[in-house]
C-alpha cells in the first residue's frame, strides 16, 4: 500500500506532545469549548463535541480537564465564540502549508499567521492556494508495541482503514473522514495506543527535502505555527528523510 505519511511526522508529534503538553491541552479544551456553545453539551447531539473530544482523549488529555471544559462553556454562553479558519500558504522550499487555526478574533490571527510565514521565509497564499493538493481524512497516529508491519495493516484493514503508513515503532493510519468514530472505536478494540487522532488534511502526493538546511527552514516554521495559540494543526506536503528529523530534533 503506498503511504501517506512519514516516519518524520510521527517522530515530531510524539516530541512536540512531551514537550508542549500543556499547550496541547489548552488547545484542546479551545475546540471542546467551542463545540459545546456552537451545538450543545450532549456530545450523542453534537457531533462536532464527540469528535473534539475523541481528539482531546488521543492526546491523554485527563477525563477531568475535558469535563471541565464542557461544564465551562455550557456555564458560560455568553463567553467570547470562536471562529474556524483555514491559511494557507508556501514554506521556504515551495512546500504547500495549510493551517488550521480556531480563534476568537480574526483579525489577531490572520496578522499573526502572516508575519510568521514572513519571518520563517515563506509566504501567506490566497485561500484555495494549496488546499487542492490535500484531502480530507481521518489521521490516526499509533503505536505499534510488539506487532510486525503485517499485523498493523491487518488490524487497520479490519478497522476500516483506507491506508497505513508503518515506521519503526508506530504507524499512522488513514480513513474517510466520515469514518473517524467508527475507525477510531475498531482500533481502541484491538488494543492499539495512540498518539493523536484527527480529522485533518492529508497531502495528495509528497516532495523530498532535498538539503538539512531546508529541512531545518521548513520545521523552524511549522514550530513556529505550531506555537501560535489560535493553531489547531498545520499540514504540509513534506518528506523528510528520517536521519535528519533525528539530528534536528537531537
Amino acid at each position: 500500500m503506498a503511504g501517506h505519511s512519514h516516519s518524520a511526522n510521527i517522530a515530531r508529534r510524539k516530541n512536540a506532545v512531551d514537550a508542549k503538553r500543556a499547550k496541547v491541552f489548552s488547545k484542546c479544551a479551545r475546540a471542546v469549548m467551542s463545540a459545546v456553545r456552537q451545538g450543545g453539551e450532549d456530545p450523542e447531539a453534537n457531533l462536532k463535541l464527540k469528535y473534539a473530544i475523541e481528539k482531546a482523549k488521543a492526546e491523554n488529555m485527563p477525563k477531568d480537564n475535558i469535563q471541565r471544559a464542557i461544564k465551562s462553556a455550557a456555564g458560560d454562553k455568553s463567553g467570547d465564540a470562536f471562529e474556524e479558519l483555514m491559511y494557507e500558504g508556501y514554506a521556504p522550499g515551495g512546500f504547500a502549508v495549510m493551517v488550521a487555526c480556531l480563534t476568537d478574533n480574526r483579525n489577531r490571527t490572520a496578522p499573526d499567521i502572516k508575519y510568521i510565514f514572513d519571518k520563517r521565509g515563506g509566504n501567506m497564499g490566497a485561500p484555495g492556494s494549496v488546499s487542492f493538493m490535500f484531502d480530507h481524512r481521518s489521521v490516526f497516529e499509533v503505536e505499534c508495541g510488539e506487532r510486525d508491519e503485517d499485523a498493523m495493516m491487518e488490524i487497520a484493514l479490519e478497522a476500516g482503514a483506507e491506508d497505513v503508513d508503518v515506521a519503526g515503532d508506530a504507524a499512522t493510519v488513514l480513513a474517510s473522514a466520515t469514518d473517524f468514530l467508527a475507525v477510531k472505536g475498531a482500533l481502541e478494540a484491538a488494543d492499539l495506543s495512540f498518539i493523536s487522532a484527527e480529522i485533518g488534511y492529508v497531502p495528495q502526493t509528497r516532495v523530498a527535502v532535498e538539503s538539512i538546511e531546508d529541512a531545518k527552514k521548513l520545521l523552524g516554521l511549522i514550530e513556529a505555527l505550531e506555537d501560535n495559540d489560535d493553531v489547531q494543526s498545520v499540514y504540509a506536503n513534506y518528506d523528510i528523510r528520517e536521519e535528519w528529523i533525528e539530528e534536528l530534533l537531537g
